[in-house]
């Protein structure tokens, strides 16, 4: 019998796949994996799901690896071969560049902008036209608190974005899916756990704000689903001009 984790994952994945039309039968699909929880469990329901829907696709699970000493690319190859994925690994500087010395302050950003970059580039080489994130619901609010305090606008990440005159969309499977589910997942099903080698792993600007959600939720539990159902109840005539 399929545990609660699953049931809830799977649940809200189909969920946000239908509502944003996310995949199409014969679409080629280039998923982002970090090594970290959240990609794992995208790539497992991705694939799981191709046994029982109608709607066929395929996978391409890609690496960009940052280019840190003390890098994982090997295991995470060994592990998805495992599990039979043909993991695609790109080894790179993006993480060098993003801690250079005239990129102090944001490092993170340049990083991610760079291999988000990378995986384009890859994606287009493997002829996919999606690009599947592991972004889910925590991400999301994140990111809009981080626009407001660190970039002074109102936005955050798109469930499904087209992107280069819709030569690419974005899809992020896991929009509607807490943190914490996908967390009792990866640990059902034993998922391993590789040492992050970034420098600023556990200092970063999402960290701070993560932080300071987690009080807000612990003080009121409907906090977090009244942040995210906001992103989608905005009322502009009550916003400055």
């Amino acid at each position: 019998m399929p545990d609660a984790a699953y049931r809830i994952l799977n649940r809200l994945v189909g969920r946000a796949i239908h509502l944003y039309d996310m995949i199409s039968d014969g679409d080629r699909i280039a998923v982002g994996l970090s090594g970290g929880k959240d990609s794992l469990t995208l790539m497992w329901i991705l694939k799981e799901r191709l046994s029982r829907i109608p709607v066929k696709y395929k996978l391409f699970p890609v690496y960009v690896d940052p280019g840190f000493e003390g890098g994982f690319a090997d295991a995470l190859e060994n592990y998805c071969s495992e599990m039979g994925y043909d993991l695609r690994v790109d080894y790179s500087d993006c993480g060098i560049l993003g801690h250079s010395a005239e990129n102090r302050e944001n490092p993170c950003f340049l990083c991610s902008r760079l291999r988000r970059k990378r995986l384009f580039e890859i994606a287009d080489e493997l002829g996919c036209s999606k690009v599947a994130l592991g972004h889910h619901k925590d991400d999301m609010i994140e990111t809009l608190f981080l626009n407001m305090c660190y970039a002074g606008e109102i936005s955050t990440m798109l469930p499904s974005q087209s992107l280069f005159q819709g030569r690419f969309t974005i899809i992020r499977p896991l929009a509607y899916t807490d943190e914490n589910i996908i967390r009792r997942f990866a640990a059902s099903r034993h998922f391993p756990e590789f040492a992050n080698p970034c420098p600023s792993a556990g200092i970063s600007k999402r960290r701070e704000i993560k932080t300071l959600l987690s009080q807000l939720y612990a003080a009121n539990r409907k906090v977090k689903g009244n942040i995210f159902r906001a992103m989608s109840h905005v009322k502009p005539e009550y916003l400055l001009k």
